[in-house]
């Protein structure tokens, strides 16, 4: 379970500091649900920026947000379906958009996930403490921007290689910003500097490790699962059929959303993906690739293997390609040449480089599972390329200008050509090899125990046990927020 406990003096410089900065919590009931969120709110939301630093975005953190910069209100799921012309395969794919939460990525929601339930226990003192925030890229930039609304100060932490623009932002919102060695498959060197940092620091800190903060997972659990749930009621038609979902496995917080899809869908499935140069669940492999933000070399603890089905594992190459086809002025063209609708097309740059690798594991699962055009798959868009456009400019600067020669041949290559090679469908003993993979990072290397990494494998409620919290939690908020007294 998510430890729960009340720390009572941190609790109650917590509701001070609240009551101080104005600051009122939403609960996972709102952000599920935006029509649960106070009208008062709502009216203040009006005249506020979507990434502006002001506690009342806390309610922004919901997949329901008006898809405009500043000022907007709530609707449905924001989310598009891609027509065959642009995947090459019969089967739905739907994808859900994370460009239109606070900070432009979904990432917010797993950093609110772990953070609020400490701060409202009092586990976590914002008078006291810093909050670290380790991550291959957004997480870090969710984490800073949370405790900027929460008045916490923050710590972020992210590999060297990662893109400049996120480097440039947590300049302006991060208390501190430590750059670690190597790309986004350097996961160890971050966990290292959080070893240093606890050596160093001690009390005054607190990490928010989210490979393993089961707040990561249920946040997904509870609102992204249920955001696939209510497109997935506007999509199927009678003869439809819910497939599953594709989802790189990062720190396994997004694939979180999978378990309660199995639920609600029985018979659904689950495939990871992972990048090809980095093929560790596939085949227990390591290296650096540059799908940015899904971070490798080991398996998170959050990430409940044994309800996966298959993995599939995406060339880099393939990313930053496609990237430039879906961005750049002659690809756009040829798109539209080949049948893509203009007004999709225009939509391109609401895919960032992961989004992009979602997207080829769900042609990679059509093309396996044989399916057809009455089958549905959702995939999840992190973020956009709002975040990456100083990686379009070295593309440029390396390659020179791109041609309608360029597009045909990555649009022939890397979505027409996408194929079943590095796919795997798991049978119980492969689920079982890639869940051994945890002992070697988080029993040898981060204090995890041989008891629970067997509890997590052989005990039946280990993780339904998560899954239940969310209204616990919700009481939580909602005395915080009646001891702070600002909520009319």
């Amino acid at each position: 379970m998510i430890d729960l406990t009340i720390v009572r003096e941190g609790m109650e410089n917590a509701i001070k500091r609240a009551r101080e900065r104005n600051i009122i919590i939403p609960t996972f009931a709102q952000q599920k649900n935006p029509g649960l969120i106070p009208d008062s709110i709502k009216t203040e939301l009006a005249h506020i920026g979507l990434w502006d630093i002001t506690p009342r975005n806390l309610f922004r953190i919901t997949w329901h947000n008006e898809p405009v910069a500043h000022g907007g209100g709530f609707g449905g799921v924001n989310y598009i379906e891609l027509p065959q012309a642009l995947t090459g395969v019969e089967a739905r794919i739907v994808v859900l958009v994370g460009k239109w939460f606070p900070t432009g990525a979904h990432k917010v929601g797993a950093a609110f996930g772990c953070l609020v339930p400490r701060l409202v226990t009092g586990q976590f003192d914002p008078t006291k403490q810093k909050a670290v925030w380790p991550s291959t890229g957004n997480y870090c930039r969710g984490g800073a921007y949370d405790s900027a609304l929460l008045a916490c100060q923050s710590i972020a932490i992210l590999p060297e290689g990662m893109s400049s623009e996120r480097f440039e932002w947590l300049a302006k919102v991060a208390d501190e910003t430590i750059a670690t060695p190597g790309c986004e498959s350097n996961v160890k060197e971050i966990f290292d500097k959080c070893h240093e940092l606890t050596r160093e620091r001690g009390d005054d800190i607190f990490i928010f490790n989210q490979f393993e903060e089961f707040g990561n997972y249920l946040w997904h659990y509870e609102i992204t699962g249920h955001a696939i749930e209510e497109v997935l009621a506007q999509v199927l038609g009678p003869r439809d059929k819910f497939f599953g979902i594709t989802s790189n496995t990062g720190s396994a917080g997004t694939i979180g959303c999978g378990d309660y899809l199995k639920q609600a869908f029985p018979g659904s499935r689950i495939v990871a993906s992972e990048a090809l140069q980095c093929p560790t669940l596939l085949n227990n492999g390591f290296g650096g690739h540059r799908i940015e933000g899904i971070g490798d070399k080991h398996v998170p603890w959050i990430h409940n293997i044994k309800n996966t089905d298959a993995i599939t594992a995406i060339d880099d190459q393939a990313n930053v390609n496609l990237i430039r086809l879906f961005n750049e002025p002659a690809g756009r063209a040829y798109l539209v040449k080949q049948g893509v609708p203009e007004s999709l097309v225009a939509q391109l740059d609401l895919i960032g480089i992961s989004g992009i690798a979602n997207i080829l594991s769900a042609v990679k699962s059509a093309k396996w599972f044989e399916l057809g055009h009455e089958d549905v798959i959702v995939t999840v868009l992190t973020d956009s390329m709002e975040l990456y456009q100083s990686r379009l400019r070295e593309m440029h600067e390396e390659h020179g200008q791109y041609s309608e020669t360029d597009a045909a041949a990555d649009y022939a290559r890397y979505i027409l050509g996408e194929n079943t090679a590095n796919m795997a469908e798991l049978t119980y003993p492969d689920r079982k090899r890639v869940h051994n993979l945890k002992y070697y990072t988080w029993v040898e290397q981060q204090g995890k125990t041989y008891d629970e990494i067997q509890r997590q494998w052989y005990q039946e409620d280990y993780w339904t046990s998560f899954q239940g919290q969310a209204d616990e939690i919700d009481a939580l908020i909602q005395e915080f927020n009646g001891r702070v007294g600002l909520l009319k």
